[in-house]
């Protein structure tokens, strides 16, 4: 058969303004689904453009419960799942595969949105069994990713917490996040909120192929200038840290956070669970192939061996010799930028539970 007429995979072609290079089929599904060209059209030809769908996600709750001791945090929201952004390296891509979806160009491309999310908070703050903690929010999917600025989910959420005097924790990449100053700076008054700002390389064009919808290196920096000029306190989160491709950067985006007004910061090394592997490999045979096996065998050594390892205290920093260095490395330049301290704690005393219609009146 020539090579015209021959069956050729035609899954590891880039998209443009996308992340994963394929759409595999999820771990759930029965059937396999693979991509294939047949010369009908050829090869020379871009993939059609893939858009963007939004479909709704109707939970009975909104705020998950956190038990793991690697995370700062046991409450959260996602008010999405899936994320537009695209970020190669997301671990919460596998999350797609619950729905019947691929973690791949799925993940990025078929978003959902909890249209009742602020109505039931409202709802959950108002039980009588809670207990206030501040809640993490978007912590699985950017809160602020391209949709928000259509919906304004985020913004319905805060509106609903800085009613009740309750305190907020936000990490996110993105720029829209200024959107919210007027809350955020309010709230921060009361110690009710902190925003940490994303922040994975200084390379515009690395962070244009790993993370191809979120905003530049540069902006994210003067998004931290504009947080901490309105008095809210701001981190930086260098994550992931990825072996062998941006590890060399660490000690210069902590002094470029340090110099845009960031007071703390922590970092996460890469993490590759289930269908993350494959859609990260993927990815490095696509924009930076030289580098694969550098990048997989220092995994490996962080990890025993293996690329991952799902275990508390392990998955978030890896361990052996190159972990130690990395901790070593992120420990002395945080502490040489003043970047080592906490930000104040938040405040839970002044929480003020809404008062909800019932159906029974309160005996007491």
């Amino acid at each position: 058969m020539s090579d015209q007429g021959k069956e050729c995979d035609i899954s590891q072609i880039p998209r443009k303004g996308r992340g994963a290079i394929s759409n595999a089929t999820g771990r759930y599904e029965s059937r396999v689904h693979e991509k294939v060209d047949d010369g009908w059209p050829s090869l020379d030809e871009d993939p059609p453009v893939l858009r963007t769908t939004l479909g709704t996600d109707t939970a009975r709750r909104v705020i998950s419960r956190n038990q793991s001791p690697d995370v700062p945090f046991d409450q959260s929201i996602n008010p999405y799942r899936g994320c537009e952004h695209g970020c190669s390296y997301c671990f919460a891509r596998p999350t797609h595969a619950y729905l019947g979806l691929s973690p791949g160009l799925d993940f990025e491309s078929r978003l959902f949105h909890k249209p009742d999310a602020p109505a039931r908070l409202l709802e959950e703050l108002g039980e009588k069994r809670y207990v206030c903690s501040p809640i993490a929010l978007g912590i699985n999917t950017d809160a602020y990713q391209p949709v928000e600025r259509r919906l304004g989910l985020t913004r319905q959420i805060l509106e609903v917490l800085w009613s009740h005097l309750h305190p907020v924790s936000i990490v996110t990449k993105s720029a829209l996040v200024e959107r919210d100053v007027d809350l955020l700076a309010a709230m921060a008054g009361k110690q009710l909120a902190q925003v940490f700002v994303s922040i994975t390389t200084l390379d515009p064009g690395l962070a244009r192929s790993l993370e191809p919808r979120a905003p530049t290196p540069a902006r994210r920096l003067s998004v931290i200038r504009r947080l901490a000029a309105e008095g809210i306190p701001c981190g930086v989160l260098i994550a992931p840290v990825i072996p062998a491709l941006n590890d060399h950067e660490l000690e210069d985006i902590l002094a470029a956070a340090a110099k845009a007004g960031a007071l703390t910061a922590g970092y996460a090394m890469l993490r590759l669970p289930l269908e993350v592997k494959p859609i990260f490999t993927e990815w490095l045979d696509a924009h930076a192939s030289g580098r694969k096996e550098h990048v997989m065998s220092l995994l490996r050594q962080m990890h025993g061996g293996r690329e991952y390892e799902a275990a508390f205290g392990v998955r978030m920093h890896g361990r052996g010799p190159y972990a130690s260095l990395m901790a070593q490395r992120f420990k002395m330049a945080a502490r040489r930028e003043k970047l080592d301290q906490k930000l104040p704690s938040l405040n839970c005393r002044d929480f003020t539970p809404p008062r909800l219609n019932r159906e029974q009146l309160e005996l007491f």
